[in-house]
C-alpha cells in the first residue's frame, strides 16, 4: 500500500527508524548525524535522508537531527500519537501471546477483548485482564464497542467466515496472523503476517 506518494518500502523503513532512535534517548544520546545513524542500522546515509526529506527533513546542516524531536515526529507520521483499541480472535497459543505482551500497550494499543470458539476458554475467563468472550458474541460487542483494529490469529477458513463480521462491525484495520488473504473493502486496511514465509525467506537467505 502507498500513502501520499510514499513508497511501501520508505513506510517499512520508519518504524525501524523509530525503534533506532528510542535506543538512542534511552543511550542519553540528545543528536545523531544521519552518517552515524546509518552506521548503527546499515542503511545508507543517503537513504535515510532521502526518507526523512519525504516527510519534511528534520535534520540541520552541521548539526544532525535532535533524537528526541525525530522520535516524536516519527512517531506522529506512524500514528502513535494516538490510541487505538484491538480485539485478538482466537485465544490459542499465538492469541494468548499476543494478548499477553505488554509492549503494545506502551504504543498506544489497547487489547478490549479476547474471542475464541472454546467454551473452556471463556464463561469469565481472561488473559492478563481482558475478558475471553464467546465468538458467537462478536457480532453484538462491535455493534456497541468502537474497535479500530481486529488480531486475527485463527485458521483460514475461520479468518475468512468472521472477515464479514468485523468489516460490518465497523473495523478500520486487521493484523492478519491466518493462512489466507483477505477479502475487504478498500476502507479496510489489512497487514498480513505469515510467519511460515518468513522462515522461508530466511532458508533462502543462508542458502544463497
Amino acid at each position: 500500500m502507498e500513502s501520499k506518494g510514499i513508497s511501501k518500502a520508505v513506510i517499512n523503513r520508519l518504524p525501524r527508524y523509530y525503534r533506532y532512535l528510542g535506543v538512542l534517548m534511552d543511550q542519553g544520546i540528545e543528536r545523531i548525524s544521519s552518517a552515524e545513524l546509518s552506521r548503527r542500522m546499515n542503511v545508507t546515509a543517503s537513504q535515510i535522508r532521502q526518507d526523512l526529506n519525504l516527510f519534511g527533513g528534520f535534520g540541520q546542516q552541521g548539526y544532525g537531527y535532535n533524537v528526541a524531536h525525530l522520535y516524536e515526529e516519527i512517531g506522529k507520521i506512524l500514528g502513535l500519537d494516538k490510541s487505538y483499541s484491538l480485539i485478538v480472535i482466537g485465544a490459542g497459543r499465538l492469541g494468548q501471546a499476543i494478548s499477553s505482551y505488554f509492549g503494545f500497550e506502551k504504543r498506544g494499543f489497547r487489547i478490549e477483548a479476547i474471542f475464541d470458539r472454546n467454551p473452556d476458554k471463556y464463561g469469565g475467563a481472561s488473559i492478563r485482564g481482558t475478558r475471553i468472550y464467546p465468538l458467537e458474541d462478536l457480532k453484538e460487542y462491535l455493534k456497541h464497542n468502537r474497535i479500530d483494529i481486529a488480531v486475527l490469529t485463527v485458521p483460514a477458513d475461520s479468518a475468512r467466515a468472521v472477515t464479514p463480521v468485523i468489516v460490518e462491525g465497523g473495523v478500520r484495520g486487521i493484523w492478519n496472523f491466518a493462512h489466507t488473504d483477505l477479502d475487504v473493502p478498500d476502507s479496510v486496511t489489512v497487514q498480513s503476517v505469515h510467519l511460515s514465509e518468513s522462515l522461508m525467506q530466511l532458508s533462502y537467505k543462508i542458502n544463497h
